[in-house]
């Protein structure tokens, strides 16, 4: 060990000889004494670089820590996806959320070595330093905020929780955003506004602890901008994407970037849309197109469909009068039901084409939505999207071998259908209805069809009579029920001698039993009554001399005498028509 008071520079000075001991100090060489020159930095350097160490460790320690609400110049040593890395001295780094600085046009405020205002908002949970930018909008102490207030300035703040009437929130100071003044509405917008940083603007003049914010009306300026900005780029034309913001039963509002435009239901689709739900959801993005702006009244419309051809500038093309289509009923309405011919392309059967007979009250009676219906087209007018279609066309006129099957003298069975106070109405084939009047129903005299028939019951008739123009069937049920005339008919036989009273003398009208009458052919008129000396002949017999009277003939028949009772023979039985003659046995 040497001696502490010896010089220590001295021993650097000797140099060892191969042997190991040391050389005579009186006869140095140039090598031992280039030996101390080169180990001499490097003891030094040593000694440095902890001097340095310990130096640079005192001032670490010296240097303060920085505390939450500090304004610090720091320098940008790193950028990443989500967040800014800033050196904030005492061998510390903090965060700046990289939304927190991001312009409106995207870009940043610094670059990597660029120095940047930040202040300290404290450290997260691993002990790294949360920063914040220091900018105009982001008080921090009640003068920044009264500043704020008299120049209108919007700030940013953050919500930290909800409480009676509104939210606290935190810039600088703590504060008050009224619920009424913070742009949300129900419940769950409150909850998600919790914890997010939003701008607004101080409505009163601020105190510690005592500061009011209204961020409504800041939404609202942002919204007008906004919507002035879209109006500004967008054109009549444009194919845009938008978001679905709401849904209502007439269609769905977008978002076009700054403004709402109105999606009708009618411009989702060439095909009926009935519900709007089922083209689009609340969050959907979706490619419109610009149909219509109204600048003065801030409207824009929008349509789906139009970026996809129109089906109906071929319909000219496709369908003609005539043609037998088939389709599935799309939906019905009071006045008919509409038939989907291709997609987007739809026909309208009127209740008036649906049948022959004229009796649907409802489409839905003939027809259910969803089944395939088969029809014959009757009308096309491409420019008012309109095709008009028939069903009962597709069945066939049922009235077209009227003239044949329902000839006058025909008889048919049918069912009644309706009752009026004047007569009876009856189905005698699909299409085809009679009328029966009350007068026509039987025999004896009605007060009202239903004493004979029921609706829904079948019943045979004769036609009467047969209108083809109009359509009109004129039937006869009495005409089918037995007369006494017809059982005396059945019960005789041509000679029977039977008895008869004279109803009229001539011509002769014989009354054969109740309701049953008979003509006697054979009855002569009974003889003229010669008044003699009557003033007429008393002149004859003056101014125009006798001739001599001509025999009047020997009458041929037999006179009858009204009310009489006699003996007939029976000379002539018609059951066809119903007809009887007898002459005096």
């Amino acid at each position: 060990m040497s001696d502490p008071n010896s010089n220590p520079a001295a021993p650097q000075s000797e140099a060892l000889n191969p042997s190991g001991e040391a050389s005579p100090p009186s006869a140095p060489t140039p090598a031992p004494a280039a030996q101390p020159a080169a180990s001499a930095p490097e003891s030094a350097g040593e000694g440095n670089f902890a001097e340095l160490l310990s130096r640079f460790e005192a001032e670490g320690s010296a240097q303060a820590e920085p505390k939450a609400g500090d304004r610090i110049i720091g320098k940008v040593v790193n950028i990443t996806g989500d967040a800014v890395l800033v050196d904030i001295g005492a061998k510390a780094e903090g965060a700046l959320k990289i939304e927190s600085v991001r312009r409106d046009d995207g870009s940043l405020p610094a670059g990597v070595g660029d120095e940047i205002q930040v202040v300290v908002e404290g450290r997260d949970a691993e002990g790294n330093f949360n920063l914040s930018p220091l900018t105009p909008d982001r008080p921090r102490t009640l003068e920044d905020l009264q500043a704020a207030f008299e120049s209108g300035l919007i700030i940013r703040a953050k919500v930290t929780g909800i409480v009676k009437g509104g939210f606290s929130i935190q810039s600088g100071e703590r504060g008050f955003l009224p619920q009424s003044r913070s742009g949300v509405r129900d419940t769950a917008e409150m909850h998600k506004l919790v914890g997010q940083e939003i701008r607004c603007r101080i409505v009163r003049a601020p105190q510690a602890k005592n500061v009011v914010v209204d961020r409504r009306s800041v939404l609202e300026e942002e919204e007008r901008e906004a919507e002035a900005a879209a109006l500004e780029r967008l054109r009549e034309g444009d194919e845009v994407e938008a978001t679905v913001r709401s849904l209502a039963t007439y269609g769905a509002f977008v978002n076009l970037g700054g403004i709402d435009a109105l999606l009708h239901v009618a411009d989702m689709s060439w095909t009926h849309v009935g519900d709007p739900s089922k083209v689009v959801a609340i969050g959907d993005q979706v490619r419109v197109k610009v149909l219509k702006i109204d600048p003065a009244k801030r409207r824009i419309s929008v349509g789906i469909k139009q970026l996809t051809p129109d089906p109906w500038e071929r319909v000219a093309e496709k369908f003609e009068v005539g043609q037998r289509v088939r389709g599935a009923v799309l939906r019905t309405t009071d006045f008919g039901a509409f038939v989907e011919l291709e997609p987007g392309v739809e026909g309208l059967i009127h209740i008036s084409e649906m049948s022959w007979s004229r009796r649907v009250r409802k489409p839905d009676d003939v027809l259910k939505p969803g089944e395939i219906a088969e029809a014959v087209v009757l009308a096309v007018q491409p420019r008012q999207r309109r095709i008009s279609l028939g069903l009962k066309q597709a069945l066939g006129d049922p009235w077209a071998d009227a003239a044949t099957r329902y000839a006058p003298g025909t008889v048919v069975e049918g069912r009644v259908r309706n009752l009026q106070p004047f007569g009876a109405f009856v189905e005698i084939a699909e299409g085809v209805d009679g009328m029966i009047h009350i007068g026509d129903l039987a025999e004896s005299r009605l007060n009202h069809p239903s004493e004979v028939v029921k609706v829904g019951e079948t019943v045979r008739a004769q036609v009467l009579e047969l209108e083809l123009e109009k359509r009109r069937l004129r039937l006869g049920m009495k005409q089918l029920l037995p007369t006494p005339a017809d059982e005396f008919i059945a019960a005789h036989q041509l000679g029977d001698v039977v008895s008869g009273r004279v109803v009229r003398a001539y011509p002769g009208r014989v009354e054969l039993g109740e309701r049953i009458e008979a003509a006697c052919p054979s009855a002569v008129a009974p003889a003229k009554r010669v008044v003699q000396g009557t003033l007429g002949e008393k002149l004859a017999a003056v101014w125009k001399p006798p001739t001599p009277a001509e025999p009047e003939p020997e009458p041929t028949g037999v006179q009858l005498k009204a009310g009489e009772m006699r003996k007939f023979r029976l000379v002539k039985l018609d059951a066809e028509n119903k007809s009887i003659e007898v002459e005096p046995a």
